[in-house]
């Protein structure tokens, strides 16, 4: 099937920087929508940013001016680039591609594992 694999969060002070990474494998026709979600302690997963496989992206407006998203579709790969970091975008983060599978029509969202950010004050 399909495989996400998240890399780069860690510890790091406010106002530092982290990049994301997010690398689909597997048994992939096309991505769609490749997105990157957050949860925090006690809070619900939110939508921070999102990317079409035409380079349109979207973002939560709380990261505004300090995330971007990107992608590069030759590697299935989706980034998030993470400046001016703040206590409050402490969260595991986890990445969500919409994959149309080999060998199917159907479009399924398929996720990675998460990666903790932890923003020190």
């Amino acid at each position: 099937q399909v495989q996400l694999v998240e890399s780069g969060g860690g510890l790091v002070q406010a106002g530092g920087s982290l990049r994301l990474s997010c690398a689909a494998s597997g048994s992939i026709l096309s991505i769609n929508a490749m997105m990157w979600y957050r949860q925090g302690p006690g809070q619900q997963r939110e939508l921070v940013a999102s990317i079409t496989s035409g380079g349109f992206t979207t973002y939560v407006d709380s990261v505004k001016g300090r995330f971007t998203i990107s992608r590069d579709n030759a590697k299935n790969t989706v980034y998030l680039q993470m400046n001016s970091l703040k206590p409050e975008d402490t969260a595991v983060y986890y990445c969500r591609s919409d994959v149309r599978v080999a060998m199917s029509s159907l479009i399924r969202a398929y996720w990675g594992q998460g990666t903790q950010v932890t923003v020190s004050s």
